[in-house]
């Protein structure tokens, strides 16, 4: 078996560590292919030795171009080396125009995509993230998802269930395998000013290229009394700079403004905090996992699973929500020790053992090839269906050849479940084919 992996950009090549490290331990062939999002090569080389990994066997090398170009690249380079590696399968992580890319190049090639991370909706598709996502599970023939909502949402927009696996967040297993490596390396805390802060980290678009949301979330930060640490991006200085508040930012003693953190000093940071402010998805998932709360900058999420589990809040980008929110965390101990103490929905760490072992299963039963239809088959609708007797989904779909179970309904609630959980009491919705 050879699998390849696309990455682009640093959190997937932080999602994706834990992967590479089951399939090195089992001594699968694999190729790693680095599309070059993240451009500066000694950085992007230096990442992948911070990491412990191995180096990229192709780098790309996009650069910053446009969305298009940046993915019709990416494809055009991808056809020439999947097609000269014979790859089994192609493993993509997340919602980056190389997640895109990488799934349809695949797909074309009829090379089946494992797809990492799969399923998450924010259902707004101005961002450019959801359109991605929905890319790529359209390309995909193996869904690793996160959560039991995130496999919901695919099994309502059609995809059979036989082909979605509730693996748990690779994040979790990356901050166990590297909040070592962090406190081994790391000496980011020595130049934190403050023995309590929270972090806050403001990148988004919506956010930063919008004045208004920009001026809404700085002043609640300048007026609140709890110090913050913020490490800068580029393009939120500069939108600081045009709306001329910066300057006041950077004057006020409870912020300590800092430069871009790698990912290591940014992982010892974050594990030292008291509260992340942030308006990033991938930190919404780390939060939960390192077990502090999170108030979350934005109006909506695809980590809605961080908000039931009672470990996020969404806070959205009016200066009166943002103070109210943190003050009722961090001046309440119990508020506080329940949001730390929330369930992590994304698993226990074995996320990539999971992964690997299905993809394995796939490979040594020869079902990873996709092969053209044999049969005349009609599609003949849906129907509903309540069961009353006891029958998992797989012995249901095995007495009536025809009919896949696309979704499950426990009184008016919709659920999921797997091949072997029994459907008795239920009600489901039923997709049947005519096979001739």
């Amino acid at each position: 078996m050879k699998i390849a992996i696309v990455l682009g950009t640093r959190p997937e090549i932080i999602k994706m560590s834990p992967v590479i490290d089951e399939i090195q331990e089992n001594n699968t062939d694999f190729i790693i292919i680095h599309t070059g999002q993240h451009y500066d090569s000694k950085m992007s080389d230096q990442f992948f030795i911070d990491l412990d990994l191995p180096k990229p066997d192709y780098n790309i090398g996009i650069g910053s171009n446009t969305a298009i170009e940046q993915i019709s690249t990416i494809i055009s380079k991808l056809e020439e080396i999947l097609t000269d590696e014979g790859v089994d399968i192609v493993l993509v992580q997340g919602d980056t125009n190389a997640v895109a890319a990488g799934a349809i190049a695949a797909n074309k090639l009829k090379i089946p995509v494992g797809h990492i991370e799969a399923g998450l909706r924010s259902y707004d598709k101005n961002m450019p993230e959801e359109i991605n996502r929905l890319i790529a599970d359209s390309c995909s023939a193996l869904y690793f998802v996160p959560t039991d909502k995130t496999a919901i949402n695919l099994v309502n927009e059609g995809v059979d269930h036989k082909n979605i696996y509730i693996t748990g967040n690779t994040i979790v297993d990356a901050c166990k395998r590297n909040i070592d490596i962090a406190k081994e390396k790391s000496t980011i805390l020595d130049d934190v000013i403050f023995d309590e802060y929270i972090t806050l980290t403001l990148h988004r678009a919506e956010n930063v290229d919008d004045p208004n949301r920009l001026a809404n979330i700085i002043n609640s930060l300048i007026n609140l009394r709890y110090n913050i640490v913020l490490p800068l991006h580029p393009h939120t200085r500069k939108s600081l700079d045009a709306i001329n508040l910066y300057d006041e930012l950077a004057s006020c003693e409870h912020i300590q403004i800092m430069e871009p953190l790698g990912y290591l000093d940014f992982l010892a940071l974050i594990s030292n905090t008291k509260l992340i402010l942030t308006d990033s998805g991938g930190l919404q998932e780390e939060a939960i996992t390192l077990d502090i709360p999170c108030v979350t900058l934005r109006y909506n999420t695809e980590r809605p699973e961080t908000i039931d589990a009672g470990g996020n809040i969404l806070a959205g980008t009016n200066s009166t929500e943002i103070t109210n929110n943190i003050q009722n965390i961090l001046d309440n101990s119990d508020v506080y020790a329940k949001m730390a103490g929330a369930i992590n929905p994304y698993g226990d760490g074995t996320s990539a053992e999971k992964i690997y072992n299905i993809i394995k299963e796939h490979y040594d039963l020869n079902s990873l090839k996709i092969e053209a239809a044999s049969e005349v088959v009609d599609f003949e609708g849906y129907e509903l269906i309540s069961i009353n007797d006891d029958i998992t989904t797989s012995e249901f779909e095995d007495l009536y050849p025809g009919c896949i179970i696309q979704q499950v309904f426990s009184g008016s609630k919709q659920v999921y479940l797997g091949v072997d959980d029994n459907l008795n009491g239920m009600n489901v919705i039923v997709k049947k084919f005519k096979i001739n």
